[in-house]
């Protein structure tokens, strides 16, 4: 089924030109700003766990009260940034029974159906949020998430490329089950899967954007990046990770050659480019900076809940304005956990435009 949006027919109106001096320049791809949701395989914790939670640490528990529509439904509404968690599981079945399912029964409720197809049993990368806790996902294999996205892409050709983010995720946390690590075997699983669903051609990756330049970030710093109308209908991923792990990744991999993924590493380094600077309040002259410079930046309009509960938009102004390229929210639609009418757009009602 092919869907038609009016912004997508506003911006590719606008896409092949802009104005500058009278003289008409290619608009690259890094001169759009595009809305996207933050964790976007994540459903919402179910009533009695979410309860068991709060008694226990209601802190965590409002910070984790959100959940979103299918990742196929925020395409259509036209958000183009989906953020993924991941954890390794090469033999599949080590996340098949989270302890949150037994809080649930133990405490005499009925348990909401959970993954009656045995996907958890399948060996390769899973998709949820916290281990045990927060375990509700659209997709629980990575791999069907991506089938998900390269499906609507092949339904709508020539969209607007979609920026991917993907937390590779085994950091041990208190009284839950220990996740399993992300060797560099484990990083390779990303390129594996996500090469085994899209073709090439569908991906925009660190040698593409490359070229014939030394590094990655000579490249974007000197030629740019590429024109928007030749990114059209293409994935860009990016690795948002600690810097032990993002080593991991490149190494063997200079300058990303080879790689899928783009990663969150500080410029002046062969694989800088795109940039994941969380707080556009506090860092708003340094996005501005990166931005200027070349470099892409994906910040946040509100996180743990905060801003949604006490309509503050000061931090989704301040990312508009620091001309981050993706903005990151858990509120494109109003919530329905909690009463909140917080709505994260342009003012148009869209989620993309040319990056003013």
């Amino acid at each position: 089924m092919r869907y038609t949006f009016q912004i997508s027919i506003l911006l590719f109106a606008l896409a092949a030109t802009i104005s500058c001096n009278d003289k008409k320049e290619e608009v690259a791809l890094n001169q759009i700003q595009v809305i996207g949701s933050h964790n976007s395989y994540k459903i919402p914790i179910e009533e009695p766990l979410w309860d068991y939670i709060f008694s226990v640490d209601s802190n965590t528990a409002i910070s984790l009260q959100y959940g979103h529509i299918p990742i196929i439904g925020q395409l259509n509404m036209g958000l183009r940034n989906l953020e993924l968690d991941i954890f390794h599981d090469p033999e599949g079945g080590y996340y098949s029974n989270p302890k949150g399912l037994e809080v649930v029964k133990e405490m005499g409720h009925e348990l909401q159906e959970f993954d009656k197809e045995g996907k958890l049993e399948i060996p390769g990368l899973k998709m949820f949020h916290i281990q045990d806790i927060d375990f509700r996902s659209h997709h629980l294999l990575f791999k069907d998430g991506l089938a998900a996205m390269k499906e609507w892409s092949d339904d709508n050709p020539g969209h607007t490329p979609v920026f991917v983010l993907i937390n590779a995720k085994d950091k041990q946390e208190e009284g839950l089950s220990k996740p399993l690590p992300f060797t560099k075997a484990a990083l390779d699983s990303i390129d594996i899967e996500v090469r085994s669903v899209f073709d090439e051609n569908q991906l925009i990756t660190p040698d593409w954007v490359r070229g014939n330049s030394a590094t990655l970030e000579e490249a974007i710093l000197t030629k740019g990046w590429p024109g928007l109308e030749k990114s059209k209908g293409r994935f860009l991923f990016v690795l948002d990770e600690n810097k032990e792990k993002i080593n991991r990744y490149i190494e063997g991999h200079g300058s990303l050659k080879g790689r899928v993924l783009f990663v969150n590493t500080p410029e002046g380094n062969p694989e800088a480019a795109f940039r994941i600077i969380n707080n556009p309040v506090k860092d708003a002259g340094y996005i501005q900076e990166l931005v200027q410079k070349g470099y892409m930046v994906r910040t946040r309009a509100d996180s743990g809940t905060k801003e949604a509960r006490s309509h503050d938009y000061t931090r989704f102004e301040m990312a508009k304005q620091s001309g981050a390229q993706v903005i990151s929210t858990d509120y494109y639609i109003p919530t329905t956990l909690f009463k909140s009418t917080f709505k994260v757009c342009f003012e148009d009602g869209s989620y993309e435009r040319l990056n003013h």
